[in-house]
């Protein structure tokens, strides 16, 4: 009937969910529920699966959510299940470019080759050193080195022969000593000494002058060819050493090659490795023949500097795809790194100091990166979606290592690349980087979207206890009680604020167990159970519940003026709710009305003093709407009125307090008083219907503490919109505190109802005629506000 009241007070079993028993029994017995990856979140499983199966171009997926929803550890754990039989990737490594040794090339090997590789050029590097310089004390080497040089003496000694001959057929002995010839005179059978030939006469020391230039230039010219000589004999002794060389090593680079025939790269890389490990080996033997051999000279180092691969990625045969979680994505971290070292002042690197990124290891496999984080790094963002358009990997300096002093600097080969990228982050940022980046959408085609809240159907709970049971055993205690069990997720309804939604922030059940582990163990059981979990959640509240206790002790000791019994014209019990830091309470908050003659309308004083924050504003400004609607519909709504949120001192948003605010306004218009034993909250619209509010189980529970300290009469409770009932997860003494008829929780489904409840009696239903019964809450209304509009309106008339 219309007009009739739909006030209610809930009973106890409406307060606190009804949790399906046997469903959590039949998951605690059922191991199967160990395997559960997802609690509910089918719209986010359907994504994932699709995401991981497509394989075209640009279909990366983009994982929508809150933190702490355990949307990381649910897609790390679904994505290995699903790549599990996925085959292990190629292996990548660098080789030295003896081309150009700045352009170290990549070669693909399938899974395990790399190593393999890498370990039969050991292998080789072993035999070099084992064959070489060994091979140069071959008899048969000496043989054709000694030949050489005997054939090199032999034209010099000729030469030299010749030109003595003639010296001695002149009379002039000739002397080498050291490589150095000298000529003397012969006298009487004998060489002369300086002495004599400075007492012999002019003629015969010019005659001997003489005979020695002409000696002296026979021999220059008989020595003419000696560097060509010189120059022959080195080269032919070099060939030697060169042909010695690959003749060692020939039958090793044979082995090799036999092996890798099918690889035409690898093929390619031995024909160059030729050339140059006898040039390696020809200057090991230079330094061997040193007189003065460096201590510093080690030659397993030299060999490997420049022949051994640098594997970049290695996996093994029976290795899945990989999956690789980046939490620092710079750019050396993403992309990889060229490192340097200091030789004699000057920044060196080569091929073997290319050390691999993110994206090298999750090549072939998956890569899960924050969002977040990602876009902070500098010139990350445009070159991972240049790497993923293109499918190749790249190794550029990043700009802030580009004025480095003297550094030789590597261009390393581009890697194919076929990876497929999963971004973590945030709705806003998802919906920003749409809007701003028009390339988002064609790499990132797949949206994964998280639910805040999750239906308690069989499944979800099935998985729920799973999930738990998991993390139980990974804290090595033996199992969890039923009861402790449907405490838990009543904790996850009671974070959702609904009898009928689990909340998707598993990761704070995960936290209330470890803190229940904590207790558990010091007892000393080894199974988790309920006395544990209260523990835990006592304690919790005990350690971050200083603001809630300091305000309460505040109303307690008279600091903040709340009623709890009688009545009063004007004033109504609101109830706030509070976030501060990791926790949320509820406290009573008086709200206050003053309505006088004038023309100002309803007055928020908080939004005049600029404490009240738009949507609280919003909500104060619906009141004139609503009285406009109700009662001036005959005449002018002409009235000044003030409300205020007392003892407020910092910003208020929200708009649940605009049904107090509307009862106490309509109190102080009427003059009737409201009954201060009940605390009211709800969001009305212009019509007058009650609409649902956030936080309904902390502002009740504030008002319980409350009156539990002051003593429960039987007559005290909290009006809350009809609409919130669903959202009931109330704490045990509440419950208990109904049951008993000494605390009540009323449901109201218009400002009538809350009227009603609140000033003791009817609120009174317009009749056909367009008016309200005498001695109605909205009688006494309606007649105030035509005898302000008639004051005011009559005053300025005159």
């Amino acid at each position: 009937m219309p007009g009739e009241s739909t006030t209610m007070a809930l009973d106890p079993v409406d307060l606190t969910p009804t949790i399906n028993r046997k469903a959590v029994n039949a998951a605690l017995k059922d191991d199967e529920a160990l395997n559960a990856t997802f609690i509910g979140q089918e719209r986010a499983r359907e994504a994932l699966t699709f995401g991981l199966g497509i394989n075209a171009k640009g279909y990366n997926l983009y994982v929508m959510g809150e933190p702490a929803t355990g949307r990381f550890t649910l897609v790390k754990d679904y994505i290995e299940r699903q790549v599990a039989v996925l085959p292990a990737p190629d292996d990548w490594c660098y080789i030295n470019n003896f081309d150009e040794e700045r352009e170290p090339v990549a070669l693909r090997f399938p899974p395990g080759g790399g190593k393999a590789f890498q370990k039969d050029i050991t292998s080789l590097i072993d035999d070099v050193l084992d064959t070489f310089p060994v091979a140069f004390d071959n008899p048969g080497y000496q043989r054709r080195r000694t030949s050489i040089s005997r054939e090199f003496d032999q034209k010099y000694d000729s030469a030299i022969d010749a030109v003595e001959r003639f010296a001695k057929a002149n009379e002039v002995a000739m002397n080498e000593d050291g490589g150095t010839i000298t000529f003397s005179p012969i006298v009487d059978g004998k060489p002369i000494s300086d002495a004599e030939f400075a007492t012999a006469s002019d003629e015969k020391r010019q005659f001997f002058y003489n005979l020695i230039d002409e000696l002296e230039n026979r021999l220059s010219e008989s020595l003419l060819s000696l560097p060509s000589w010189k120059r022959e004999n080195s080269e032919r002794l070099r060939e030697l050493d060169k042909q010695t060389a690959e003749q060692g090593i020939k039958p090793l680079l044979k082995v090799l090659e036999h092996k890798y025939a099918s690889d035409l790269g690898i093929l390619k890389y031995l024909k160059q490795l030729k050339t140059a490990l006898v040039n390696a080996i020809l200057l090991i033997l230079a330094e061997e023949q040193k007189d003065e051999k460096s201590d510093e000279f080690d030659k397993r180092l030299f060999l490997e500097e420049q022949f051994l691969p640098n594997v970049l990625v290695a996996n093994r045969l029976d290795d899945s795809a990989p999956v690789i979680y980046e939490p620092n994505p710079t750019y050396q971290n993403l992309f990889g790194k060229i490192e340097y070292t200091n030789i004699h002042g000057s920044v060196y690197t080569n091929y073997r100091m290319i050390r691999p990124g993110a994206l090298h290891r999750a090549n072939g496999g998956y890569l899960l990166l924050d969002v977040d984080q990602l876009i902070e790094q500098p010139y990350v963002w445009d070159t991972l979606k240049l790497a993923a358009k293109s499918g190749s990997l790249k190794m550029d300096l990043p700009q802030q290592d580009v004025g480095m002093v003297n550094a030789i600097t590597l261009n390393p080969q581009p890697i194919d690349l076929n990876v497929k990228i999963v971004l973590l982050g945030s709705r806003d940022l998802y919906y920003t980087l749409q809007d701003y980046d028009d390339e988002f959408d064609e790499l990132f085609r797949v949206l994964v979207d998280f639910d805040l809240e999750i239906q308690v159907t069989r499944q979800a709970l099935f998985d729920f206890v799973g999930k738990v049971r998991k993390h139980i055993l990974a804290l090595n205690l033996t199992g969890i009680t039923a009861n402790a069990m449907c405490r838990l997720v009543e904790y996850s309804l009671r974070m959702a604020e609904h009898q009928e939604k689990l909340s998707a922030h598993f990761a704070e059940v995960i936290e209330l167990v470890n803190e229940a582990h904590y207790f558990c163990v010091k007892s000393g059981s080894e199974t988790l159970e309920l006395d544990h979990l209260r523990t835990a959640l006592s304690a919790k509240k005990r350690r971050t519940g200083r603001v809630s206790q300091t305000l309460l002790n505040d109303i307690k000791e008279g600091h903040v003026l709340i009623a709890t019994d009688g009545k009063a014209i004007g004033k109504v019990n609101g109830l706030t709710v509070l976030d501060i830091g990791d926790t949320a309470f509820g406290t009573p908050a008086r709200i206050t009305s003053t309505v006088f003659a004038g023309a100002s309308g309803v007055v928020d004083i908080e939004r005049e003093v600029e404490l009240g924050q738009p949507i609280h504003s919003k909500g104060v400004m619906l009141l004139t709407g609503y009285l406009g609607y109700k009662y001036a519909q005959h005449f002018p709504l002409t009235l000044s009125a003030n409300i205020a949120l007392e003892q407020s001192y910092g910003h208020i948003d929200g708009d649940s307090a605009s049904l107090g605010e509307l009862v106490a306004l309509i109190s102080a218009l009427t003059e009737i008083p409201c009954v201060q034993t009940l605390a009211i909250t709800g969001s009305i619209n212009q019509y007058g219907e009650v609409q649902a509010v956030g936080g309904v189980n902390e502002k009740i529970e504030g008002f319980f503490d409350l009156c539990q300290h002051r003593g429960l009469t039987g007559t005290q409770g909290v009006v809350i919109p009809k609409s919130n009932a669903i959202n009931l997860v109330l704490d045990a003494t509440v419950i208990d505190a109904v049951k008993k008829g000494l605390f009540h929780i009323h449901t109201v489904e218009t400002v009538d109802d809350a009227l009603t409840v609140l000033m003791g009696q009817d609120a009174g239903t317009l009749s056909s005629r367009g008016r309200y019964p005498k001695n109605t809450i909205n009688y006494h209304a309606v007649n105030r506000l035509y005898n302000i509009a008639l004051m005011v309106n009559g005053g300025d008339g005159e």
